[in-house]
């Protein structure tokens, strides 16, 4: 062990993940300078020619978020529509995750283990396979349930069915591992004292398992947030629901010529997970490693 962190130190090591780290990071960058420059060098020089001549100008931004053109933009009437899409498809799987993880890890019944096995299983199923009879679902009904039939806003419901349902394997799979390394001494000593269930995953369980609550909430949130095809498909495309993603995908024009508003919306709808990543970057690394290491 110490040998494999002596090389990961090494200089070379060193030297290649800033290599590593320049070249993914120059994209990104040539992503931003675009979205400061006037339309028309857009579409005839690259962005490194900014760094000679640089012209800059915020029109761009003003277009994505107030409209313009080709009457693309609008991108704030959007944003309320993500929030309001991605706060309860977080929300939703973080409390039933966290009380299947608790039942799995602290509760003996029959069976346990092999339900276990199965909600692991499940992370191999892609949600991509479930929206045509996710859709059938909510406009025919299946078996003993009705057809939703929802329209406007309240097919938000929709959305936050498929991504709840969804996240649920790898919430509980993730929270499950946390749980279970928890001291065995630490939970018995609480029923000893006459602890409910009830107490104990909120009095000890939740404060604990904060990292890694945090963690999936923070890989949800961003997964949510930057989703086109479940919110496109389940929410039906219009304004009254439509994420700041789905206005992303319709403003490239007719053509997929309008790279300027395409590169200044890139970073408007970026804002806010980023903002999310950074203020919990601390609880998040903690949450990545969650169950790795017991004891």
């Amino acid at each position: 062990m110490n040998g494999v962190r002596e090389r990961l130190a090494s200089r070379t090591f060193t030297s290649v993940a800033v290599v590593i780290a320049v070249l993914w990071t120059t994209p990104t960058l040539g992503l931003l300078l675009s979205s400061f420059r006037p339309e028309e060098e857009i579409k005839t020089t690259g962005w490194w020619t900014l760094l000679g001549t640089p012209h800059l100008t915020l029109d761009n931004y003003g277009e994505v978020l107030s409209g313009g053109g080709n009457g693309s933009g609008r991108l704030a009437e959007y944003f309320v529509n993500s929030v309001v899409i991605t706060v309860p498809s977080v929300l939703f799987p973080l409390v039933l995750a966290l009380l299947a993880a608790y039942a799995l890890a602290w509760i003996d019944f029959r069976g346990r283990d092999a339900l276990v096995v199965g909600i692991f299983a499940l992370q191999a199923v892609p949600l991509q396979m479930a929206l045509v009879p996710l859709l059938k679902l909510f406009s025919q009904g299946w078996l003993f349930l009705p057809a939703w039939h929802l329209t406007g806003p309240a097919r938000f419901g929709q959305v936050w069915f498929a991504h709840t349902a969804f996240a649920l394997p790898f919430a509980v799979f993730l929270l499950h591992n946390f749980l279970a390394g928890l001291p065995r001494d630490l939970i018995e000593a609480a029923r000893v004292d006459g602890a409910s269930h009830g107490t104990l995953l909120l009095r000890i369980v939740l404060p604990l398992a904060r990292p890694a609550l945090v963690g999936f909430a923070v890989i949800q949130f961003v997964w949510v947030w930057n989703d086109l095809l479940v919110a496109l498909t389940l929410s039906g495309g219009t304004a009254e629901t439509a994420p700041v993603t789905v206005r992303l995908a319709s403003m490239a024009g007719t053509y997929g010529n309008e790279w300027q508003r395409l590169t200044a919306g890139a970073f408007v709808a970026a804002l806010v997970p980023l903002l999310v990543l950074f203020s919990l970057r601390r609880h998040f690394a903690r949450g990545l490693l969650a169950g790795s290491v017991k004891g």
